[in-house]
């Protein structure tokens, strides 16, 4: 032992340099899977090297502050400021193009809306309730008005990490705004107390038989357990792969997961891309009043938009029954919480306000729209892009992407990896221990109040007391020079229908028992 010791004390340290050197250039040599690697042994690793480390070095040395998608630095920084309460403002002017082509302009009045003494926002600049209640025309047993006007959009547990899901739950109890389960199922971390909107898709996680149909039985259950979920949301499709399903890899699956879930332990889960439970819109539609009448609950549909046939019969379903969903949320093609192949996440699907447009247009000329809570999900997480969403028929804003990175997401774009740094989009334990439930739970709810508080500021310098009000007239989108810029009612080619409000205070002058709406 003690003449090896030696011979290895006696051994140069550039030898041991040059014997690992020799071993990953006989590695190289032999393997067969890169060429590069093969042709060029040794240095050829670092292609691959840089190749994994170049988003970094283009998002923090080489892209400017407004390059970056899917969220620029600015986006990001001023998600981050507000989330924090530090200073959000900008100096010396934007250093945005704002003659670039769909840039958003809010159109102020001369004379701003004045909050009078007693007004609500007054004493709170940051409350703002939806002005619709979700199953009031339908006249479900427990109708709903969102407290907030936005709220966590779908993403489940298990493609974010528990402590990222009890900290989106904590946090929309601290702002009172709602937090959508995503189709994982109802996890222990959605149950703190934060309003909850149970969303389930083609798998029926957690409200499936063990063949993998849908159990009303099971939601009956779930919902008369659970006080605190207000509404029910089923997934026609999403922005990031619209009618395409999905596989669950078993060695993902924990016995946590796999229990709320309602699925086996280490076997691979389909979610296809067609719900087992309807096959056409009429029954959707009956579908729809099913759960409605068993939970007494809203029911409301979410779906990336394409073809408008199919919504057209809903539609006319609607006229014809005097029933129909409580809520729509569409999703534009730039949703990307999901994970999706580029061919879909880049082509398939309509972005936000194409597709938003195309369907309210069809409900309007219909005359539904007073029927509906209209939700926009797709990077509208952003005071002006609201205005906009509102201005166009949107009655609340739902943020995936945005409320993760007030919780720390930092856009690394590794999601589907389980590699996720900050611990917000992964399962492993050691990664998630960065996570300060706490404090970020207090920073998405800072995030939401910002934003509201910001919103009506702008909702005020437009002349209004609720975004609500807003109408098309008050935005223009630029499509060239201001003198072929359009209004957009021009750009969309529809008005948006009038939402009933009588005011502010009568918002603040509702009762909210267990979540629910009860006039006062």
């Amino acid at each position: 032992m003690d003449v090896i010791l030696d011979f290895l004390k006696a051994v140069p340290w550039w030898a041991w340099i040059l014997l690992v050197l020799l071993i990953i250039a006989l590695r190289d040599i032999f393997q067969k899977k890169h060429t590069i690697k093969h042709n060029f042994p040794i240095i050829g690793n670092l292609r691959y090297i840089f190749e994994s480390i170049g988003p970094e070095m283009r998002q923090y040395f080489v892209a400017n502050n407004r390059e970056e998608l899917p969220f620029n630095r600015i986006e990001r920084g001023w998600v981050y400021a507000s989330s924090k309460k530090e200073n959000n403002y900008e100096g010396f002017g934007t250093d945005r193009d704002i003659y670039a082509h769909h840039h958003i302009f809010v159109n102020n009045a001369m004379m701003p809306f004045a909050l009078q003494e007693g007004h609500p926002n007054k004493s709170d600049k940051t409350f703002l309730p939806c002005a619709k209640i979700m199953g009031e025309y339908n006249n479900r047993r427990k109708p709903y008005r969102p407290a907030s006007v936005i709220n966590v959009s779908a993403m489940s547990f298990g493609s974010l990490s528990a402590k990222a899901v009890e900290s989106l739950n904590k946090g929309v109890k601290i702002s009172n705004a709602f937090h959508n389960t995503g189709e994982g199922g109802l996890s222990p971390y959605h149950s703190y107390g934060g309003d909850v909107v149970f969303h389930f898709g083609t798998g029926y996680f957690g409200v499936r038989n063990p063949d993998g149909t849908f159990s009303m039985e099971k939601l009956k259950e779930l919902v008369d357990s659970n006080p605190f979920i207000k509404a029910i949301e089923i997934k026609l499709s999403q922005g990031a792969k619209p009618g395409k399903g999905g596989v669950l890899p078993g060695a993902k699956i924990t016995a946590e997961i796999a229990r709320i879930r309602g699925v086996e332990i280490g076997k691979d889960v389909l979610s296809p891309p067609n719900h087992s439970a309807f096959s056409n819109v009429r029954e959707l539609h009956q579908f729809i009043e099913d759960i409605a009448e068993e939970t007494g609950l809203p029911v409301g549909i979410k779906a990336a938009i394409g073809k408008l046939d199919e919504w057209e019969e809903l539609a006319e379903l609607m006229v014809s029954t005097g029933k129909g969903p409580d809520f729509i949320a569409v999703d534009g093609g730039e949703g990307g919480t999901g994970a999706a192949p580029p061919s879909f996440a880049d082509h398939v699907s309509l972005p936000w306000v194409y597709g938003f447009s195309d369907v309210y247009r069809i409900f309007q000329q219909k005359r539904l729209t007073d029927r509906i809570v209209f939700i926009g999900s797709g990077k509208l997480g952003f005071p002006a892009k609201a205005a906009m969403a509102f201005a166009m028929g949107a009655d609340c804003i739902n943020v995936a992407r945005e409320a993760m990175m007030s919780i720390g997401c930092i856009q690394a774009q590794i999601c589907h990896t389980n590699r996720c740094p900050t611990g917000v989009a992964t399962q492993k334990k050691w990664l998630q221990h960065g996570i300060n439930i706490p404090l970020k739970s207090e920073r998405l709810a800072q995030y939401f109040r910002t934003f509201r508080k910001e919103f009506l500021e702008i909702t005020h310098a437009a002349g209004y007391e609720h975004p609500c009000e807003f109408k098309m007239l008050d935005i223009e989108v630029n499509v060239d020079d201001h003198n072929i810029s359009k209004d957009l009612d021009k750009t969309y080619n529809y008005e948006k229908d009038a939402v009933t409000f009588n005011g502010m205070q009568s918002l603040m002058d509702c009762q909210y028992l267990g979540g629910h709406y009860k006039s006062s």
